[in-house]
C-alpha cells in the first residue's frame, strides 16, 4: 500500500497553480504586515505626524548618547525642556543602577527624565517608557531616539485632552549598559515602586512595522486593549516565545519583575545599522516612526481613559493576525486546539488506511523519519553561515544581521527545499507519497502539543496549520472519484488546507531571519521546513516520475549559486559599511601603548595599526579573547588615569576608592580572582549591592564596570572569597581616538564595531592588594 493522497490528470500543471496560489497568500500575508505611511506636519493637531516628531530628533538625535557623556546632558536638557512646556511636572532621578551577569557587576551614575501628568479619576498609572541614551558607536536615532521624540509627539497632540488616569513618561537614561536606569527607578523611585501599566518603546533595526512583541503574564485585558485600539496592530504571541531565546533584555524587563504589567514594541529591520553610527536619521524609516507614535498616541488615550483595575486577568491570550485580521482567544483553548490538530492527522491516517493507501508499519517509518529534513535543513543553514564567515570574517563582527542577506536568506530557502527533497524522494517508492504526507503532518502536531506545554503562546504556529492541513487531506480522500470534477475538488481541497500554513510558516521565518539574522539561520530554516512537511502533497504533484534526482541536484546548485551571487551584492561600500573595532590601551605604570583590534581578520585601515598577535605588552588582565590582533602605538599625554585607593579591607571583603579623571567616562575595575559580591556608592546617591555568580569568560574572572563615573570617583566595594592577596587591573575608558597621535580617522563604508570596548582611550594602573 503505497498510493497517494490524491492524484489528478495533468498533475504538473495543477501542482503548479497550486504553488502559485500559496505563493500569492506568502506575498499578501507579507505585504498586510507592512508599516504605515508617514504623515506630514500639516496633519490635524489631534493625530500622530512623523515629520512633526523628526523635528525633535533633529534637535537631539544627531550624536552618540552613552551614559554619563556631555551628550547626554545635552540631550536631557532638550527633553526637559520640551516636557515642561507642554506643562507635565518634570523631575530628573539621579541614582546608581545596577546589573549583574556571570562574573560581572556592572553599575552606573543614571539620571532618568520623569515626567507627569495627574489624571480627573485615576484608577491606576499609565507609563510610557523609551531610553534616551544611545551605544557609544552611534547617534541611536532609532534605538531610542526614536521612540523618545515620538514621546514628545504624543503628548503634544494629548493637549487638551483630559485623561482619567494618571499618565507617567519615563525616559530613561543607562539602558545600552544594562538597563541600569529603569532598575534604579523600579528600586528608588515611588512612581518605581507604585508601579502600573507600562507602554516600553524599542528597536533593534531602523526600518519595519512597530511589533507588539512582548507582553507581562496574565496578557489578556492588555491584548484586547491593543487589538481594539491600534489602527495597525503588528505583532504575535510567537514573538515573545521566541524573544526569551534571545540572549539581551530592555527596560521592560526590570519592570515587568518589579511588578508592572504591560506591552513591549520594536521595530527590527535592517538590523544591520543596530548599534552603529548608521542608526542616524538618514537610514530612519519614517513610516516606522510613524507606526511607533500612532500606536504609541492611540494606547494612550485608550488606556489613560480606561478603568485600569479591568484589565486585570488570570490568564494569557494568544494572538495573532492572518488575512489583516487580529485573531485572540484565550490560552485555555492551546491544549484543545493541539489535540484538535492531532486527532485530525490521526483521522486522516486511519481514513488513508481504510482506503488502503498506506499501511502503519509504512506510516510509522514516516513519521519517525520526518525529523530527518527539519535537522538536515538547520544543520545546511548553520553550515550555510559558517562557509559565508571563513569566506568573508567581516560578517562575523556583524552577528548574522547582515546589510543585504537577501540572496544568502534564499539559499537558505533553497536548503530547507533540499532538505525535504533528499528525505522524500528515496522514500517516494518505498513508503509511497500518502505515509509521508501523513507522517509529515505528525511534526507540527507534535510539536504543537510540545509547544502547548512549554511555550503556550507558539503553539498555534504549529497547531493550525496541522489541523487545516490534516482537513484538507481528509476532504481529498473523501472525494476521490464523486464527480467528474473531482480532481479540482481535490487540489483545490488540499491547497485551502496548506492556506493557513502559508500564512502562518513563512512570515515566522521572515521574523527569525530579522530577529536572529543568519547566524542562527537554522531557526528559520526548520519553520521552513516544516511548511514543506505540510505542503508535500502539492510538491508530489510537480515532482516527476522518473529521473527524480535531478531534482535534489538542482536544488543544490540553485543553493551554490545563491552564495557567490550574495556575496557579490552584500560587498562593504559607503552606503552599507564594514565594522572594525579598534581600541587603544596604555599601561600607566609602564608607559606602554598598544593599539588592539578584535577583528577576526582586520581591514586595511585597521592594519595600519595592528599587525600579530603579540598581547604580552597589554596590561595585566586587560586581554579578552584568545586571538587579538595588537600593534604598537604612541604614549598619550594627558590621557585619563585611574587611581584605585584601598580604604580598608574586613575578611573577604576591601573597599575602594576609585577615581578615573575629568575625561574619563567609566572605569573598569578586572580582578584576578572571582568575586562575590560588589557595592557601589557616590557623593549623594543610595548605595547598591549585588550578588555575583560565576566568571568572565577570556579574561581574569572578576569585572566590576561604573559607567558614567562622577568627576568625584566612587566608592567600590568588591568581596573576592578566599584571597588573601591579589591582583586588581583598574581601566579608565574616554570615548573617541582623536587624541592619540597618528590617529587617522575611518574612510568613508568603514564604521566602528558594536563590541563595547572598541574606540576607546583605555589607560590602566595595575595594584597588588593584600590583606595588610
Amino acid at each position: 500500500m503505497t498510493g497517494k493522497l490524491f492524484d489528478v490528470p495533468r498533475r504538473a500543471l495543477a501542482g503548479l497553480c497550486a504553488l502559485l496560489a500559496l505563493a500569492g497568500v506568502i506575498m499578501l500575508t507579507a505585504m498586510a504586515d507592512s508599516t504605515m505611511q508617514p504623515l506630514p506636519a500639516s496633519a490635524p493637531d489631534g493625530e500622530f505626524s512623523a515629520e512633526r516628531a523628526l523635528r525633535h530628533l533633529e534637535r537631539f538625535a544627531t550624536e552618540p548618547r552613552p551614559i554619563g557623556s556631555r551628550a547626554g546632558e545635552r540631550a536631557r536638557d532638550y527633553l526637559t525642556g520640551q516636557l515642561r512646556a507642554a506643562g507635565l511636572d518634570v523631575r530628573v532621578q539621579r541614582a546608581i543602577g545596577a546589573n549583574t551577569s556571570a562574573g560581572l557587576a556592572s553599575f552606573g551614575q543614571v539620571d532618568n527624565i520623569v515626567a507627569t501628568a495627574k489624571g480627573s479619576d485615576p484608577t491606576g498609572t499609565v507609563v510610557i517608557a523609551a531610553h534616551y541614551d544611545s551605544a557609544a558607536m552611534g547617534p541611536g536615532a532609532s534605538d531610542d531616539a526614536a521612540a523618545v521624540a515620538a514621546m514628545l509627539e504624543t503628548v503634544r497632540a494629548l493637549k487638551g485632552t483630559a485623561l482619567r488616569n494618571d499618565l507617567v513618561l519615563l525616559m530613561s537614561d543607562g539602558e545600552e549598559d544594562g538597563v541600569l536606569g529603569a532598575e534604579a527607578f523600579v528600586r528608588e523611585h515611588p512612581l518605581g515602586r507604585k508601579g502600573g501599566v507600562l507602554l516600553n518603546w524599542e528597536a533593534r533595526g531602523v526600518s519595519g512595522p512597530s511589533l507588539m512583541f512582548q507582553t507581562s503574564r496574565n496578557n489578556a485585558g492588555l491584548v484586547e486593549t491593543f487589538a481594539d485600539a491600534v489602527p495597525h496592530p503588528r505583532g504575535d504571541s510567537t514573538m515573545g516565545e521566541l524573544y526569551r531565546l534571545l540572549p539581551n533584555n530592555t527596560d521592560f524587563t526590570p519592570m515587568a519583575e518589579s511588578g508592572f504589567t504591560g506591552m513591549n514594541f520594536a521595530y527590527i529591520e535592517g538590523s544591520s545599522r543596530y548599534h552603529t553610527a548608521d542608526d542616524s536619521l538618514a537610514h530612519l524609516d519614517r513610516g516606522s516612526l510613524q507606526h511607533h507614535g500612532s500606536n504609541m498616541l492611540a494606547l494612550t488615550r485608550a488606556l489613560g481613559g480606561a478603568d485600569l483595575e479591568t484589565l486585570d486577568a488570570d490568564h494569557d491570550l494568544t494572538y495573532f493576525r492572518i488575512f489583516g485580521t487580529m485573531v485572540t482567544y484565550p490560552n485555555a483553548l492551546v491544549w484543545p486546539l493541539a489535540g484538535l490538530a492531532a486527532a485530525a492527522v490521526a483521522g486522516l491516517a486511519v481514513l488513508a488506511r481504510r482506503r488502503r493507501l498506506l499501511s502503519l508499519p509504512r506510516l510509522a517509518v514516516a513519521a519517525a523519519s520526518g525529523v530527518v529534513p527539519l535537522l538536515l535543513a538547520a544543520a545546511l543553514a548553520q553550515g550555510l553561515w559558517e562557509v559565508l564567515v571563513a569566506w568573508r570574517p567581516a560578517y562575523d563582527g556583524m552577528g548574522g544581521l547582515l546589510h543585504r542577506p537577501q540572496a544568502f536568506q534564499a539559499a537558505v530557502v533553497v536548503l530547507a527545499a533540499l532538505a525535504l527533497l533528499c528525505w522524500y524522494l528515496p522514500l517516494r517508492r518505498r513508503l509511497g507519497p500518502a505515509a509521508l504526507a501523513v507522517g509529515a503532518l505528525a511534526w507540527p502536531a507534535a510539536l504543537g502539543l510540545l509547544c502547548a506545554q512549554v511555550a503556550p503562546g507558539m503553539s498555534y504556529v504549529l497547531t493550525l496549520p496541522a489541523l487545516f492541513c490534516a482537513l484538507g487531506g481528509t476532504a481529498a480522500i473523501l472525494l476521490r472519484g464523486a464527480a467528474r470534477q473531482a480532481a479540482v475538488l481535490q487540489v483545490t481541497a488540499v491547497t485551502l488546507g496548506a492556506v493557513v500554513a502559508a500564512a502562518l510558516l513563512p512570515a515566522l521565518a521572515r521574523t527569525a531571519f530579522d530577529g536572529m539574522g543568519l547566524a542562527l539561520g537554522g531557526v528559520p530554516a526548520l519553520v521552513l521546513a516544516v511548511f514543506g512537511l505540510t505542503v508535500l502533497p502539492i510538491a508530489e504533484l510537480c515532482l516527476p516520475e522518473r529521473r527524480q534526482s535531478l531534482v535534489p541536484l538542482a536544488a543544490a546548485g540553485l543553493a551554490v549559486l545563491l552564495v557567490p551571487t550574495g556575496l557579490a551584492r552584500d560587498g562593504f561600500d559607503p552606503a552599507n559599511p564594514l565594522r572594525t573595532h579598534l581600541a587603544y590601551v596604555m599601561d600607566a605604570d609602564t608607559r606602554t601603548a598598544s593599539w588592539v583590534s578584535a577583528d577576526a581578520e582586520p581591514p586595511a585601515w585597521t592594519r595600519r595599526y595592528v599587525s600579530g598577535h603579540d598581547t604580552t605588552p597589554l596590561p595585566p588582565g586587560y586581554a579578552r579573547g584568545t586571538s587579538l590582533w595588537t600593534g604598537r602605538a604612541p604614549a598619550a599625554a594627558g590621557a585619563a588615569e585611574p587611581r584605585v585607593t584601598v580604604l580598608g579591607r574586613d575578611g573577604d571583603t576591601v573597599r575602594l576608592r576609585v577615581t578615573a579623571g575629568r575625561a574619563a567616562r567609566s572605569v573598569t575595575l578586572r580582578v584576578e580572582r572571582p568575586i562575590a559580591a560588589a557595592t557601589a556608592a557616590a557623593d549623594g546617591l543610595t548605595p547598591v549591592s549585588v550578588d555575583v555568580t560565576g566568571v568572565r569568560s577570556n579574561t581574569w574572572p572578576g569585572e566590576i564596570r561604573f559607567r558614567g563615573l562622577p568627576d568625584t570617583g566612587a566608592e567600590i566595594s568588591l568581596r573576592v572569597p578566599g584571597a588573601d592577596r591579589f591582583r586588581l587591573t583598574a581601566v579608565a575608558e574616554t570615548d573617541g581616538l582623536q587624541r592619540v597621535p597618528g590617529f587617522v580617522p575611518r574612510p568613508k563604508g568603514v564604521v566602528a564595531a558594536t563590541r563595547e570596548d572598541g574606540d576607546l582611550v583605555a589607560v590602566t594602573r595595575t595594584y597588588e592588594i593584600s590583606a595588610g
